[in-house]
């Protein structure tokens, strides 16, 4: 059995690119029935605001933001054939940046929204991600992201093949589209725990799980009617200087 990929090199894999473009273009998943609408509700408004979206993909979001009225986009992936998608629809306002999110550096306070979408729990410092992104906004700024919600995570086996448990964190294996990869689990006080201790202020969480009208339309959710498969926060820098 091959080794699981990382967040970095999963989508940089041909055979799991391909499938996951398959998935993405039938509207397949759950990004366009639950995952974009939530992330929506909890975005503050764009116009003017210089953004950071970490874990860009083919750039979707970014032209979305772009489109509202960003004045710039600093959209960052690490997988080459994610940007080179994303690049086929050029954007004076979105600048593409090839580079691992684990180990990004950027300007302090250059960000009035930093965003990610189902990219963080990929991501093994957490909490130093968290630390750097709370140097990265400005005071009032924003930070919104979407990950696996970790009653799924929690569920996902060790890299030994042990049976995960929700009070044990770490690395999980999933085979997704045919492909082995390393997710991290972590319990949701661990997940709130670090926004905190980065002296964000929590704005917003959510847990959104289809309607019987969304399963109607697509059936392969239903699954996920009484157990949420994403979960979504929402952060604020404070206006002034915590001590």
């Amino acid at each position: 059995m091959r080794p699981p990929l990382d967040g970095a090199g999963l989508f940089d894999d041909p055979v799991f690119f391909a499938r996951y473009q398959q998935l993405r273009e039938a509207r397949a998943g759950l990004n366009e029935a639950l995952e974009q609408p939530a992330l929506s509700r909890l975005l503050p408004g764009v116009q003017d605001a210089d953004v950071v979206e970490l874990g860009c993909g083919d750039g979707t979001l970014a032209r979305r933001l772009a489109g509202a009225g960003a004045r710039s986009v600093l959209a960052v992936d690490a997988a080459r054939r994610m940007l080179d998608r994303a690049a086929r629809v050029p954007s004076p306002r979105i600048r593409y940046l090839r580079a691992d999110i684990t180990s990004l550096v950027l300007a302090p306070g250059q960000a009035d929204l930093v965003v990610s979408s189902l990219a963080l729990h990929y991501v093994a410092d957490y909490r130093g991600l968290l630390e750097r992104i709370a140097r990265w906004l400005r005071p009032g700024g924003h930070l919104v992201f979407s990950i696996e919600h970790p009653a799924v995570t929690g569920c996902l086996p060790t890299p030994g093949g042990t049976p995960g448990r929700y009070d044990t964190e770490g690395e999980r294996v999933q085979t997704w589209l045919g492909t082995p990869l390393t997710k991290y689990h972590r319990r949701l006080a661990t997940l709130a725990g670090a926004v905190l201790a980065a002296k964000l202020i929590l704005a917003g969480l959510d847990e959104p799980q289809p309607d019987p009208a969304t399963i109607a339309r697509q059936p392969s959710l239903a699954p996920y009617r009484h157990r949420p498969p994403l979960l979504l926060i929402a952060a604020n820098r404070p206006g002034r200087i915590m001590l």
